[in-house]
């Protein structure tokens, strides 16, 4: 059984194909949004799929346009224990919504506080920002998803107890990999980021990271310690 923690099959050419086949393999899929409206149309769709969940998401790239559906995210909560993709991206596309971006996560996370959810963040030439307000808000079970940020601040990431998920397309960087390295087994979980990713091939992360030692079992034990978190 392989598990796809950050995927975005909403954005697939054929979501029911690809689901189905996830269904009848019994692997296991995190779909995420990109907006509280995204997330309300596909939940009736997959609520009674047994392997396939789906993520509450507000895209930081999106923040400026999806200001009315801050309290649609609110009200939308507690249908899902999972949320995603939510965060910041400070890199060229997004430096001038920066504050909007912070103030909206702000809001958001102020939501998330207390509350027992899974979250998949985006964290693209923010990780320290990113990290600082996770810390506020005392937010707990996040993954960092395909982490590019600096290595000097991993150690601080995994001190707050996060987890990376981490694709094919790291394995086959130098960065990615020394990134890869520096992260516990532990602590390691899989994504493909699909469609956004060309390099996707869960089959070869998961092989990459056999040869490093974590096993498909250490992958699965990860991902249900999380469950287990939010489910207590």
């Amino acid at each position: 059984m392989m598990i796809d923690t950050h995927c975005h099959f909403d954005m697939m050419p054929n979501p029911e194909k690809y689901i189905n086949d996830i269904e009848r393999r019994g692997d296991i899929v995190i779909g995420m949004t990109n907006a509280p409206s995204h997330f309300q149309i596909g939940w009736q769709h997959v609520r009674n799929y047994k392997h396939v969940r789906l993520a509450l998401g507000f895209h930081p790239l999106l923040a400026h346009e999806l200001q009315n559906e801050l309290p649609l995210f609110e009200r939308l909560l507690d249908k899902t224990s999972y949320i995603g993709e939510i965060g910041l991206d400070f890199s060229r596309e997004g430096k001038a919504t920066k504050d909007i971006q912070i103030e909206s996560l702000r809001r958001i996370l102020s939501c998330l506080r207390g509350k027992s959810k899974i979250l998949s963040v985006h964290s693209r030439n923010a990780e320290q920002e990113l990290l600082s307000l996770l810390k506020e808000y005392e937010i707990k079970n996040v993954i960092f998803h395909w982490y590019t940020g600096n290595a000097n601040l991993v150690p601080e990431i995994l001190q707050e107890g996060c987890y990376f998920s981490v694709n094919e397309a790291m394995t086959l960087t130098n960065k990615g990999r020394r990134l890869i390295e520096l992260i516990p087994h532990d602590k390691l979980l899989t994504e493909t980021d699909c469609p956004f990713n060309d390099k996707s091939n869960l089959s070869k992360t998961y092989a990459y990271l056999a040869d490093m030692g974590c096993t498909e079992s250490m992958l699965k034990d990860n991902f249900d310690k999380l469950i287990d978190s939010v489910q207590h």
